[in-house]
């Protein structure tokens, strides 16, 4: 989830979002690694849009902050849309991390899920803003995966987890480390059809559910 604002004199449309972890593995070196992660890779693609006629560059905001005492009245009632609030532990009860559907604010991490480079925090964060898994999964011959593909998409050998293994086997799908954010991610978010208010707009929606540890 995060707030849209256009900001007419430097010709940019900014998606504004925050990060705040908690939970027993949460630390603050991995809540930077997170938000630096998001933050470079959707901000690597660089396109503009049209918002009232407007030519206008689109770029990415990410703040973050650790909360280990984060109590769940403070989530529950939260209004600020561009706080997101996600637990991380060893452990997670679906051995993967995961939020709380389509445009939330809400999420569950699995540590181990979040080493450098893994775009966990990336692709659950492009969950936040709406954006589904892919519908075909076999995409041989395309090159890089996008962000949004999930584990277990068939890809070419070098973007596999073993480019020594056919495609299907254990070790044959997609090593989500190759992921990319592309432009077609980014024109996936339809920023044109948002409805903007004193020059700002919501992306998402509050979901607000704290989770406790699995």
């Amino acid at each position: 989830m995060g707030e849209v604002e256009i900001n007419v004199p430097s010709d940019s449309l900014v998606i504004h979002a925050h990060i705040v972890t908690y939970g027993g593995a949460a630390d603050m070196e991995v809540t930077e690694r997170m938000r630096s992660e998001i933050e470079n890779m959707w901000n690597e693609p660089r396109v503009s849009v049209i918002i009232f006629d407007l030519l206008l560059d689109l770029r990415f905001s990410i703040t973050a902050e650790l909360i280990p005492t984060l109590d769940p009245h403070t989530v529950a009632s939260n209004l600020n849309p561009r706080n997101n609030y996600f637990r991380i532990e060893t452990n997670s009860v679906h051995n993967i991390s995961f939020v709380d559907g389509l445009g939330c604010n809400t999420g569950y991490f699995q540590y181990d899920n979040l080493y450098e480079g893994s775009t966990t925090a990336a692709h659950e964060f492009g969950h936040t803003l709406g954006l589904d898994h892919p519908s075909y999964l076999d995409i041989r011959g395309i090159g890089a995966p996008g962000i949004m593909y999930p584990r277990g998409t068939l890809v070419d050998p070098q973007y596999q987890y073993d480019p020594n293994v056919a495609a299907g086997l254990p070790g044959g799908t997609m090593h989500p480390r190759f992921r990319k954010v592309r432009r077609e991610d980014l024109r996936a978010l339809k920023l044109n059809w948002l409805r903007f208010y004193n020059n700002k707009a919501v992306l998402g929606g509050f979901t607000n559910f704290f989770h406790t540890p699995h």
